[in-house]
């Protein structure tokens, strides 16, 4: 069965989060969305965990339903469907390894509250759980994966948003050249990175060292409009085994849906304080260093991934899985309105599209644009056209800036010298 999951969101109880990230809404929203797997996130936190135990229940597959007295009937019937969650987890490790401080992020998934509460148990001799529902410990990465293979041999640890400067594995600031370099030994047991929202899978495929690495996407959503926004695409039955087996061996995982890696808060470099934003080579001619402040510029994605890369730019293995790219469909709502994208318009339009044609993921993918015109207009239509075929106009993000991405306008990028057209 072919499905779309999202395997790494946040719950009210970690930092900057919507409070609106509750059992019920992260279910509802998945439906609007059009995801059929949803991470609970946050596991490690003893008051989600103990909501985790009250609001939803095994199927026994594995994966986890909202009860039914938690089910809300304000879905449009055009999105109704079936969503399970999945039991997952983030965490922040801090720690000094080979003269340097590393800040690595993981993801853990686990198919049930008793190894969930055996990783946990062991995590809070570590440090204080409650503190976060993304908990920051004093901890060696790789002292993690032995924790989540010690609770159980069905637990997976994924390194997450494997590129972002400051808290992953490969970041420009903190992490690691290699996988080896962080887990040692122990890399074989490391089947899937995440890509971040600031690269997608044509960046990972210059690196050789990945072909056996599975390239997972997700949405790291901290509100619930934001759950999809990047996600997994699965053909397998709808269970923990089947999806783990898939990340694995990639028999069964069919691709990922993808922002347009530009549009990620890291993908050029630049310092956000000065509003500078930079190639890798322009970073390079200034040595490193902010040509306004003289300060040294956050080293972004894509320059990251120039400097560990072996192959060119457009190298596609053989046997890689294919990714789509989209914008989220408010974003293309508010452009054809010209309006912000979280004002009264752009909601009011959104919701009578998803009531009228189904998810979001059906009509951004799916939905043949001729009826996209009749339930919206032909510059709905026009846009949501242009995206599929990938005709898109883009300033890069940089240093914690989301980048700016247009279909029908031209967008700047700040630099050295001023404001300059990109296209």
């Amino acid at each position: 069965m072919r499905f779309i999951a999202d395997l790494h969101i946040h719950s009210k109880h970690s930092r900057a989060t919507s409070p609106n990230m509750s059992p019920e809404n992260i279910w509802k929203w998945a439906q609007i969305k059009g995801v059929a797997v949803i991470g609970t996130g946050d596991f490690t936190h003893p008051g989600w965990f103990k909501e985790l135990n009250e609001k939803i229940e095994p199927k026994g597959n594995g994966l986890f339903i909202l009860k039914k007295e938690f089910q809300s009937t304000d879905i449009p019937d055009s999105c109704k469907a079936d969503v399970s969650f999945i039991l997952t987890a983030e965490i922040s490790c801090i720690y000094s390894k080979n003269g340097k401080t590393r800040k690595i992020h993981s993801l853990i998934f686990v198919p049930d509250f008793t190894d969930a509460a055996k990783i946990n148990l062991s995590l809070s001799k570590i440090g204080n759980l409650n503190a976060d529902g993304r908990p920051i410990l004093g901890l060696n990465a790789k002292e993690l994966l032995k924790i989540v293979m010690d609770a159980s041999p069905d637990a997976m640890l994924v390194p997450a948003h494997a590129w972002t400067p400051h808290f992953s594995v490969f970041g420009s600031e903190s992490g690691f050249d290699a996988l080896e370099e962080c887990f040692e030994e122990l890399t074989p047991h490391i089947h899937a990175i995440e890509t971040g929202l600031s690269s997608d899978p044509l960046m990972n495929w210059r690196l050789s060292a990945l072909d056996r690495i599975t390239l997972i996407s997700n949405s790291d959503a901290h509100s619930p409009n934001k759950i999809g926004r990047e996600a997994n695409i699965f053909d397998t039955e709808i269970s923990y085994k089947a999806m783990m087996a898939a990340i694995k061996t990639r028999r069964g995982f069919k691709g990922t849906i993808e922002f347009f890696p530009e549009e990620g808060k890291y993908h050029y470099d630049g310092h956000r304080l000065c509003s500078i934003s930079l190639t890798p080579e322009e970073t390079i001619s200034h040595n490193y260093l902010c040509p306004v402040c003289s300060k040294r510029v956050t080293v972004g994605v894509m320059h990251r991934v120039e400097k560990l890369a072996d192959r060119e730019d457009g190298f596609k293995p053989s046997n890689a899985p294919d990714y789509f790219s989209i914008i989220p469909l408010p974003e293309i709502i508010a452009e054809v309105l010209k309006k912000g994208v979280n004002t009264k318009g752009v909601n009011k339009e959104y919701l009578s599209l998803i009531s009228r044609l189904g998810s979001e993921f059906e009509i951004l993918t799916n939905i043949p644009v001729s009826d996209i015109e009749v339930a919206g207009s032909l510059l709905l239509s026009e846009a949501i056209s242009r995206m599929r075929e990938g005709k898109v106009r883009i300033a890069p993000g940089y240093d914690g800036e989301y980048g700016k991405i247009r279909i029908f306008e031209k967008v700047e990028r700040e630099e050295t010298k001023g404001q300059r057209m990109l296209f």
